[in-house]
């Protein structure tokens, strides 16, 4: 497969501070690639530079072999670079249904509210909240704000989706079935892009892993290579936590 998004020596500096420092890499159509690394370590900075929200410093992001470093983010939405947020903030005073029309509506798919409405129906259902379109969205549970999250994506007919912290408060049960909407989700032929902290998902789902540390990109392969990397166990991992993968089978 040919590189599907790209980022091409990719810095990102705000005042003093580089937050993503130098980086390069690549997603394949339809892979599902974690990154991870401590926080404070510039992932979620680089994916807002990859959608647009802050524009890279120096580098270059190439998405289907077209230069995207500039753009806005309704621009990456529309190209089908899709992402999701580590603080959920759905429209509370609006209906769930009408939360996955706006993200339909900024994606730019739809061509009015009703059609936006048709397209919204077919992601709850998907993430399983289909029967609560109605509601409002201040009433939700965290579980269930997630999942909102992940249909507001989905509904603006992502290529690749980048899922910021999406387990993050959930319980095993919950985590396990967030594990199955993802997988399902690349099925679809979605790349995604996968923030986390808790490496029992990650090794789970990811056939690749990156890692970053004070913005810079430290390691990159098949996750049983990366956390027996001594640099990653050094940086993030710990000593104690990477033998337990081991005896896990993980590593």
């Amino acid at each position: 497969m040919s590189d599907y998004l790209r980022l091409e020596n990719v810095s990102k500096t705000f005042g003093g501070i580089r937050a993503v420092n130098d980086v390069s890499f690549a997603l394949k159509q339809g892979e599902i690639v974690g990154l991870i690394g401590p926080n404070g370590a510039g992932k979620t900075t680089l994916v807002n530079v990859i959608t647009g929200v802050h524009p890279a410093s120096l580098g270059r992001v190439i998405f289907q072999g077209e230069e995207v470093t500039r753009q806005k983010p309704f621009q990456a939405a529309r190209r089908g670079l899709a992402r999701t947020f580590q603080i959920v903030q759905p429209f509370p005073e609006m209906t769930v249904l009408d939360n996955v029309a706006a993200g339909a509506l900024f994606g730019g798919s739809p061509e009015g509210l009703a059609e936006a409405r048709e397209h919204a129906h077919r992601h709850l259902a998907f993430v399983g909240l289909d029967p609560i379109a109605d509601q409002p969205a201040a009433s939700l549970t965290l579980p269930n704000r997630k999942r909102l999250e992940l249909a507001k994506s989905l509904a603006m007919n992502p290529k690749v989706l980048m899922l910021d912290e999406v387990n993050a408060g959930l319980n095993t049960g919950e985590i396990d079935t967030a594990l199955d909407l993802i997988r399902r989700i690349s099925e679809r032929g979605i790349t995604i892009l996968l923030i986390e902290h808790l490496m029992k998902v990650v090794m789970s789902v990811s056939q690749r892993l990156l890692v970053l540390h004070h913005g810079a990109l430290i390691a990159e392969g098949e996750p049983q290579k990366v956390v027996n990397d001594q640099h990653v166990v050094e940086a993030y991992l710990g000593e104690k936590f990477a033998k337990r993968l081991k005896e896990m089978g993980h590593a």
